[in-house]
């Protein structure tokens, strides 16, 4: 409501100028996968993000379902959301994350659904914890199970034997529930070590891991 000179009164909202903001933004964007000008997901890249389920394994023989391998347009899709904070791009890759989830939910339907915990660097860093944001727009209801309880090392750059021993006994279950079904999710698999390490933490509190799920599995860690 414009007062007596025209103006808008304190308090109110200047829609137009918030849409030319708005509309400043995307023409700013570029595309996440392919750097096309003018939007933050094309429709290409956007259906680059189908899921295409990886089957695979951890080192301790624990069954992993994920979305896609981590490569092209979901690599990148996933670093802008983890290095970049582009958080919308979340709403697709949690698309895909339920597609992938979806097989083992229907096989384990009074499961817990258990993120990898963040650590607490990442998080005061991000201001959001990966997995659970990708889990939440997947439409999925995580149970924060598990805690981080000692600091490791970065893992990008770390071999089998070296990942395994970096996570070991990193994790602890912030409370015993008796024989309940977990599924454990995350963003991105390598090796496998970090969800083998919260498995052992959860069946350590009597609970039955039934399997895990990720977004993205490494092409190292794909079983062909």
């Amino acid at each position: 409501m414009p007062d007596a000179s025209g103006g808008m009164l304190d308090g109110m909202i200047d829609w137009a100028e918030l849409t030319d903001e708005i509309a400043a933004f995307v023409l700013s964007a570029c595309c996440a996968g392919c750097d096309a000008p003018g939007t933050l997901l094309c429709g290409d890249c956007r259906r680059a993000l189908s899921a295409e389920p990886v089957l695979s394994t951890s080192p301790n023989g624990m069954p992993i379902t994920a979305a896609f391998p981590f490569e092209g347009v979901g690599a990148r899709c996933i670093r802008r959301v983890k290095e970049d904070g582009e958080t919308l791009l979340a709403h697709p890759l949690g698309a895909a994350l339920a597609d992938a989830a979806a097989s083992s939910i229907s096989d384990h339907p009074d499961a817990l659904l258990v993120p990898v915990p963040t650590g607490r660097a990442a998080f005061r860093r991000r201001g959001y914890r990966v997995p659970e944001l990708l889990m939440r727009r997947a439409g999925l209801a995580p149970t924060r199970l598990l805690r981080a309880v000692r600091r490791t090392e970065d893992q990008r750059d770390l071999d089998v034997d070296e990942r395994r021993r970096n996570v070991a006994r990193s994790m602890r279950a912030r409370h015993a529930r008796g024989d309940e079904e977990v599924l454990i999710f995350d963003d991105v698999v390598t090796t496998g070590s970090t969800l083998d390490e919260g498995a052992r933490a959860l069946r350590a509190a009597g609970f039955r891991v039934c399997g895990a799920v990720a977004l993205a599995a490494t092409p190292r860690h794909r079983k062909l």
